[in-house]
């Protein structure tokens, strides 16, 4: 499948490069099947032997709809759609998203439900960034380490089962608070996992910081300097990599992040090794607020206390006729916040994560548009793939961890 002329090889006529010297270049497509593209990310690559002289990523062929899809949907309809953006951290999905409604209703959720909103999206940042580096680690042929950091993402997932029911697309975290309240064994499981994911941690040092042969795949390769990466619009672990102190958790606290004390790895060289060691180092600053949000976390409700806006507990339905009405309004016509506009960002495991709605009074969004990590720092590839090998290109790609689901919405 193609989207524009370019063959899928093609020998170029020679490039100018000075008025003395001339090279000969040839036009290479990767993707969009490339096991190693992290998604259906098709790369048209201009080659002088093996240096990339220039690379062109050509995005589209994922594209679901979903923000033009929000537009039919109500509020709480659009909720599930938000799931299947990101797809590896649905949970940081729901909470752009469930805030920036709440921004538009004006409301507030119970303090129970936003330490637990914060241990969960910690967690999802945890499971997120294991993905992350078993794919990545498998791109370099580390294939040990992919199945050491899916042992401790499925514990994770059991996590998220035991409070939804589904180990992926959850949309637990919804307007008004939770979509249930936490199981009687979160508390216990999440604490067996802080217990035992330091040591796993180290583990994954032991197979990997240290490995020369890692070091010799990453460090200097497709380095990005702090100006570059500002002027590109990168967010996240990538942007941190190369030296800036940006995290939205700390620049604009957002969900109850300023209760919360935790560090900001940074790394200084901007390449694949420090994107990896900057992660590395924000999964042990996700178990710390994870602790500290375990230890803090309140007793009492976790939805607010309005039937409009939240679905009211089943056992009211089959005793009350009026919350039975709520129920049945709420799943059938939603509800309508005042008309306005809102934008809301949140640090997700990608990076920035933005969330832009216009309300015009009515049930369903008039227009929802998302800012998603991942598209904008896809943007980087071009720059931190000049001048570098062909065997380097699937190295950045995993550095600045994109999934397509986020950039073909």
């Amino acid at each position: 499948m193609q989207t524009d002329n370019t063959p899928f090889f093609q020998i170029d006529e020679s490039v100018q490069v000075d008025d003395k010297t001339r090279i000969d270049t040839m036009t290479l497509n990767m993707g969009p099947q490339h096991p190693s593209t992290h998604g259906v990310l098709r790369l048209i690559l201009t080659l002088n032997g093996e240096t990339v002289v220039k690379a062109v990523p050509d995005i589209g062929y994922l594209h679901t709809g979903i923000e033009k899809t929000a537009e039919s949907k109500t509020y709480y309809q659009t909720l599930v759609l938000t799931d299947r953006m990101d797809y590896l951290a649905p949970l940081s999905n729901n909470f752009g998203y469930t805030l920036a409604v709440e921004k538009l209703l004006g409301i507030q959720v119970p303090p129970k439900a936003l330490f637990a909103r914060i241990a969960l999206v910690e967690l999802q940042r945890i499971a997120s960034h294991l993905v992350w580096l078993g794919s990545g680690a498998l791109d370099l042929g580390a294939q040990s380490v992919f199945l050491y950091a899916f042992r401790e993402r499925e514990l994770i997932l059991d996590i998220f089962e035991a409070c939804s029911g589904v180990r992926m697309m959850t949309s637990y975290i919804m307007p008004g608070g939770l979509q249930a309240d936490l199981p009687p064994n979160f508390e216990q499981k999440v604490r067996e996992f802080i217990k035992i994911f330091p040591q796993r941690l180290r583990e994954y040092h032991d197979l990997l910081t240290y490995n020369r042969l890692w070091i010799d795949r990453t460090k200097n390769i497709c380095a990005l300097s702090a100006e570059d990466a500002v002027a590109l619009g990168l967010t996240g672990p990538a942007l941190r990599a190369s030296g800036v102190v940006y995290d939205v958790r700390k620049m604009f606290p957002y969900g109850g992040y300023e209760k919360f004390q935790f560090d900001i790895p940074v790394g200084e060289n901007g390449d694949v090794y420090d994107r990896y060691l900057v992660r590395m180092l924000e999964m042990e600053q996700s178990l710390n607020i994870v602790q500290q949000a375990i230890d803090g976390m309140p007793e009492g409700a976790w939805v607010v206390d309005n039937p409009k806006i939240a679905p009211p507990p089943k056992w009211k339905i089959s005793t009350n006729i009026e919350s039975l009405i709520h129920h049945f309004k709420l799943y059938t016509e939603g509800y309508c916040p005042p008309a306005g506009e809102v934008y809301q960002r949140i640090e997700a495991p990608k990076g920035e994560l933005g969330f832009y709605i216009v309300s015009d009074g009515s049930p369903n969004p008039y227009r929802m548009h998302v800012r998603g990590a991942s598209f904008a720092n896809l943007q980087s590839l071009p720059k931190m793939l000049e001048g570098q090998m062909l065997a380097d290109i699937v190295a950045a790609i995993a550095s600045i961890d994109i999934v397509l689901g986020e950039v073909d919405r």
